[in-house]
């Protein structure tokens, strides 16, 4: 009997794990794949946003009607981080006679390395990838073989690109995925996953074009957060609210009761009111997200982290055009500091420049950037 073991975070699960489950059943003949969601996998801490029963039942429904492919439980039901070696040697126990396999997506081969117990899992099974490029597989299976003293498989089947990440952006955003099944994307709509009850509600307010605007910052806050340590349900509230009363005017009863600040320009108000809609009409008690919004457009000096994700993703997403933007998305993705003092160079000497005047917490935030910059050099 042969059998592969398929772990992850599924979340939520799509087409191309699917298509990869089918390739290893028909490369490596296969008699069944156990399909594992993680309970909270080592290196997703900050990025699950379904809880355990609900991936396990998205991956019921992705797999509906293949007699080859069982979902199980194993990890989900286990107390702590799913390690995949406590895994793997549980399963060779309920299969000890089986050829086992551990399938595994091709961006993480290199890192398994780094793994827990790595020499254990490859104790239990014969470890499985994707299709790579020949030149680099060839340098994986030479370092394999050095380190372990074992290889690893190599299947036909590279398989596309596809981001969880931005899976679960578009569904927050109420699109739907093409990477999805229409399974799986019905029961994400019927539980409400992937989503906040306030990002609906908030994009009413603005046209369709700003809407599209939110969801490109949205993207590129979400993909960068966890590499900064942040929160990507965070990230992503406070993308999605950012510009949320940009055509709200003062006079809304929406706005009731807020007090605007003495000499804000125009273009830096609806920060403000954006902030105040978010806390007061949509419950956000966030303090890190209410002031990401209410300093997205200005910045200010000592901004956290979010602050500094959400100002730089709303100046560079993918729809903005001006000279210089590909050079700091390029800067944005290696050192959001460095991005961010750039970013605020360049905003201040385009406004003194124009003659136009630069408003205060705008000047406050390059100087403070500035100091910092020279002084960690």
């Amino acid at each position: 009997m042969k059998i592969a073991i398929f772990g992850g975070s599924f979340d939520p699960i799509h087409l191309e794990h699917a298509a990869y489950v089918r390739a290893a059943i028909c490369e490596l003949e296969l008699d069944l794949v156990i399909l594992i969601p993680s309970r909270l996998a080592p290196h997703k801490r900050l990025g699950a946003q379904a809880d355990g029963q609900a991936r396990l039942e998205m991956c019921r429904l992705a797999f509906e009607g293949e007699p080859r492919v069982r979902v199980s439980d194993f990890e989900v039901t286990r107390s702590g981080v799913s390690y995949s070696y406590l895994t793997c040697r549980a399963f060779a126990k309920y299969y000890p006679d089986a050829e086992r396999y551990f399938l595994v997506g091709a961006d993480m081969l290199e890192d398994f390395f780094t793994w827990k117990e790595p020499e254990d899992i490859l104790k239990n099974v014969t470890l499985v990838a994707c299709g790579r490029g020949s030149e680099r597989t060839e340098s994986l299976h030479a370092r394999f073989r050095s380190v372990f003293g074992k290889d690893f498989l190599s299947l036909g089947f590279a398989g596309k690109e596809v981001s969880s990440t931005a899976i679960r952006v578009a569904l927050a955003f109420g699109k739907a995925p093409e990477g999805l099944d229409e399974r799986v994307l019905t029961f994400v709509r019927e539980r409400g996953l992937y989503t906040h009850p306030a990002i609906a509600p908030a994009l009413a307010l603005e046209k369709p074009e700003r809407r599209e605007h939110s969801f490109r910052v949205a993207e590129m806050a979400c993909a960068r957060a966890r590499s900064l340590g942040l929160r990507e349900d965070k990230a992503l509230l406070a993308a999605a609210l950012h510009d949320c009363a940009k055509y709200v005017p003062l006079d809304s009863p929406l706005l009731e009761g807020f007090s605007c600040p003495d000499n804000v320009p125009p273009p830096v108000l609806h920060q403000y009111t954006g902030a105040y809609l978010a806390e007061k009409r949509f419950g956000i008690r966030d303090g890190e997200v209410l002031d990401a919004i209410r300093y997205h457009t200005s910045g200010r000096a000592g901004m956290g982290v979010l602050e500094k994700l959400v100002y730089l993703s709303d100046l560079l997403e993918a729809g903005r055009d001006f000279p210089g933007v590909e050079e700091l998305r390029s800067l944005f993705w290696r050192d959001i500091d460095e991005c961010l003092y750039v970013s605020l160079r360049h905003e201040v000497e385009y406004l003194n420049g124009t003659g136009k005047e630069v408003y205060p917490l705008t000047q406050e935030a390059y100087e403070y950037v500035k100091n910092q910059i020279e002084n960690a050099n």
